[in-house]
């Protein structure tokens, strides 16, 4: 567990730095950041960047989670979820243990639609209830697999990684977002399906991604792409390779490559067009909206924070549109938002954030680190402020 869980990102950072003996200076320096920039966010004065996060741990030889503070244990306490990290952990571990004797199975039909309300509680935030259920879930599927082994059953036992995946992910556990997406493939593999192999190198590109390692993201997309390519040319593949290139120009934006990065989202744009919104299709939200809302993503991350505020405008949520995507894209607002200079609007933003996925948004680092922003932007910190402030543990 990183040390000093109760610290903003800054403090951390400047306690890293302090560790190394540098000044502000030299790990600007070292991390091809303006000095400015690492002042300012030491203070607490403005919300570090997942771009200045991963630079920086770069440059301090920590990892990324060490500088966020992740796993955030006070909270996920409080909350009742840190019971429920281990038996996920514990599932994960029996995948070649064979069929459990003590496991009788449903049918494999019944089992997929078990998986598929799983990934739509994830895509609802409803992280704990869908934390809870997963262990069972994974051990039956995996019992049912291994006694009478079918692609669908391989198809279904790799839909319960990718849900481990992603609620690992959300509640910051890095470790077991790795394990389960070797699970993932090592499913895929047995269901010969080249369409979740692709998706399985997607989620996998992202954990760099938030690592800070761009190349190996961008790596990973390739293989992806290829992998995709050995699949039916339908709308499904279509889907994938869409959100392929939306993985793509984030990472492109972060490594500071404008141009790949407009040319992915041009892509996927392309391919939206005729795919329409597909927020079912392996649970990816791909879709005009995506398109548009990792277009924000891309303009943040360049640091043109006003033509991110611009292109939000823009952005027309539709109904029925996956909870965990629309409260993600608002965090990525509200930070834009108090960089250029509207706290009020910022705070507003990370409300409705907040209402709409309280669990997702209580565990998000960005929305920590906007929070942590607001409150120094403010002489004296208004209740629903402090409200806030006190919600995400800071």
């Amino acid at each position: 567990m990183p040390p000093h869980t109760s610290e903003h990102t800054g403090e951390r950072i400047a306690r890293y730095r302090k560790l190394r003996r540098l000044t502000q200076r030299e790990l600007a320096a070292r991390a091809s950041i303006s000095y400015s920039m690492i002042a300012k966010v030491e203070q607490g004065a403005k919300p570090s960047t997942p771009a200045v996060i991963a630079a920086v741990a770069r440059a301090l030889s920590v990892q990324t989670i060490d500088l966020t503070g992740q796993p955030y244990l006070a909270e996920l306490q409080a909350d009742e979820l840190d019971g429920l990290i281990h038996p996920i952990r514990e599932a994960l571990d029996c995948y070649d243990l064979g069929a459990d004797p003590e496991i009788t199975p449903r049918s494999v039909t019944a089992l997929a639609a078990e998986a598929d309300r799983l990934c739509a509680l994830v895509r609802d935030t409803r992280l704990r209830d869908a934390a809870r259920a997963l262990p069972a879930l994974i051990e039956e599927v995996t019992t049912a697999a291994h006694a009478a082994p079918s692609d669908e059953a391989w198809r279904v036992l790799a839909s319960t990684y990718r849900t481990a995946y992603d609620v690992t992910s959300k509640l910051g556990f890095p470790d077991l977002c790795v394990v389960a997406l070797d699970r993932m493939a090592w499913a895929a593999d047995r269901a010969s399906d080249p369409i979740l192999a692709g998706v399985r190198q997607y989620l996998r590109s992202l954990v760099y991604l938030r690592a800070g390692a761009y190349r190996m993201g961008q790596r990973l997309v390739t293989v992806g792409m290829s992998t995709l390519a050995e699949a039916d040319a339908d709308r499904v593949r279509d889907v994938t390779t869409g959100q392929l290139h939306l993985g793509a120009a984030v990472l492109a934006a972060r490594s500071g490559d404008r141009d790949t990065a407009a040319s992915h989202i041009s892509e996927a744009r392309r391919l939206a067009e005729s795919t329409g919104e597909a927020g079912k299709v392996h649970w990816l939200s791909f879709g005009p909206t995506n398109v548009s809302v990792h277009e924000v993503a891309v303009l943040s991350e360049q640091c043109q924070y006003a033509e991110a505020v611009q292109a939000a405008q823009g952005v027309a949520i539709p109904e029925g549109w996956a909870v965990s995507r629309a409260s993600a894209h608002l965090a990525e607002v509200a930070r834009a938002q108090l960089w250029i200079g509207r706290p009020e609007a910022s705070l507003r933003t990370l409300q409705t954030a907040r209402e709409l996925a309280p669990q997702q948004m209580r565990y998000h680092p960005m929305v920590r680190e906007t929070v942590t922003g607001l409150v120094s932007a403010h002489r004296s910190t208004p209740g629903s402020l402090s409200n806030l402030a006190h919600w995400v543990g800071i």
